[in-house]
């Protein structure tokens, strides 16, 4: 059935009321509800009992579970290295370091977050999660704003992600270009990767507008804010308390760095080995070794990766505690049960988060945008008009994989027909998902930022999002240049 324009109403219901009543749980709920409603025909009874179903039916993609599951082992993770007291060891190791430069400190500070955030570039979630929790203390120490960290962490992680595809976002995206009988599309993504001007704009700038403090005037007000002792406006609503993972360690055992470093370590170089052995079936015969390894990677499953490498994360941070002395067996179980309830709130966000998605499908949201939007389309402004179709695309459904999926198989084909620049054509696909995805109430990624650094959601979107366009728009530009002259 096809819903046209009604399409449109759960992604857009959902962010107009994130925005206005700053209740992102609510919102979500209603653009689900409503998306039901329309597709029970106006029903508002099976309505609510398919919204009810529609979120039981997430469960049944075990992707989709991992990822939930996932998302709150990370707290008990998190949980355990702050009550080892590794987080205070790092803490401590980073204020070092600061001291040797007290005129730059802030500075140093920004920078260290985003360059961690940028090389933990296996996984987003893991990104986000890890550097927002650990850095949030420093930040308020050093007086910088909350929504200044959220934007560091948020913009370092999606964009390094999709520039160094070694990762869950390659597989995903090697995947559907096989799909579409790509020949090498490892190669085909790599060649994707300089004509991605939002990722490698957004990589650039944020170190940029750490050095030179360009700070906008929504951030500069919560820069200034924060340098008045207010770490949040009166009316904020943080994501998650401080109380929530912030744990101190007990005072007894001396704190060290590694006692956080290496779990964490773990759980980074778990991903790719992970990813490599989900993926080591099926594979071509007669290739090259590292031709194996690329094709292995691209059949892996990313979130068994995550699953399997925070796990291992979480046995190796509780044997390391056993044989210190630090936590007993039992305690640290009990901290990972305490870890879990910590982030249930972010695992009820990705429920609906998934949930919203799922209606959006079902309604064809990502199909009708883009069949209305290239219905219009000349071949000079296709790379221009494919980056903000797949940016609208993901900001009204909050997820650029699920906008991948959607304009990777509607761009191949209209791009082989036309003979366009495939590469650069293919990047304004990826691009333009990262973008609107940055930009979105109801992104995964955006209220892992906003939890991560215990800001309010709406604040964060809106003190990111003059960056993000910016940026879009420079992007946009670049892409109707390359588009008249490729």
């Amino acid at each position: 059935m096809d819903f046209g324009i009604l399409s449109l109403l759960p992604p857009i219901i959902a962010i107009v009321l994130a925005i206005a009543t700053r209740q992102v749980y609510l919102s979500l709920m209603a653009g689900i509800y409503i998306g039901w409603v329309i597709i029970s025909e106006g029903n508002i009874w099976q309505g609510f009992l398919s919204s009810l179903e529609g979120l039981v039916a997430v469960f049944q993609d075990a992707g989709s579970t991992r990822t939930i599951l996932f998302s709150a082992l990370v707290g008990s993770l998190i949980m355990l290295i702050q009550r080892s007291g590794g987080v205070e060891g790092f803490i401590q190791w980073v204020g070092r370091k600061l001291e040797k430069d007290r005129g730059g400190s802030r500075i140093k500070l920004q920078f260290y977050a985003w360059l961690i955030s940028v090389l933990i570039f296996v996984e987003t979630s893991i990104s986000v999660l890890t550097v927002g929790t650990i850095f949030r203390p420093l930040f308020d120490k050093y007086k910088i704003s909350r929504e200044k960290l959220a934007y560091i962490i948020d913009s370092g992680s999606a964009p390094a992600c999709i520039i160094f595809p070694l990762n869950g976002w390659g597989a995903f995206i090697i995947g559907l270009l096989v799909t579409q009988s790509i020949e090498q599309p490892f190669m085909v993504m790599l060649s994707a990767i300089p004509f991605n001007f939002y990722a490698l704009l957004a990589l650039v700038a944020v170190p940029l507008i750490i050095k030179r403090n360009w700070d906008l005037p929504l951030m500069r007000k919560a820069e200034n804010r924060t340098q008045s002792g207010a770490v949040l406006w009166p009316d904020a609503t943080p994501m998650i308390t401080d109380e929530a993972l912030n744990i101190s360690y007990d005072g007894e055992s001396q704190p060290k760095a590694y006692n956080m470093m290496i779990p964490i370590g773990v759980m980074i170089l778990a991903m790719p080995l992970i990813l490599l052995y989900s993926g080591w079936n099926n594979l071509p015969q007669d290739t090259s070794l590292l031709k194996t390894v690329f094709y292995a990677i691209g059949n892996g499953s990313g979130s068994t990766a995550v699953l399997v490498a925070v796990s291992l994360a979480i046995l190796v941070a509780t044997t390391m505690y056993k044989v210190q002395g630090i936590l007993g067996i039992r305690q640290s179980v009990d901290w990972i049960v305490k870890g879990i309830a910590a982030l249930m709130p972010l695992a009820l966000l990705m429920l609906m988060a998934f949930a919203i998605g799922n209606v959006c499908k079902a309604l064809g949201t990502g199909q009708y945008v883009s069949h209305v939007i290239g219905s219009f389309l000349h071949p000079g402004l296709i790379p221009a008009l494919l980056f903000v179709t797949s940016a609208f695309i993901a900001f009204s459904t909050g997820t650029s994989w699920g906008t991948f999926a959607i304009m990777v198989g509607i761009a191949v084909p209209l791009v082989q027909g036309l003979g366009l620049d495939f590469a650069l054509c293919l990047a304004a696909v990826l691009g333009g998902g990262v973008f609107g995805d940055h930009c979105s109430p109801i992104s995964d990624t955006t209220i892992i930022a906003s939890m991560s650094a215990a800001t309010d959601h709406v604040d964060h979107v809106k003190t990111q999002m003059p960056y993000a366009l910016i940026i879009g728009s420079i992007s946009t530009v670049l892409y109707l240049i390359f588009g008249f002259t490729i």
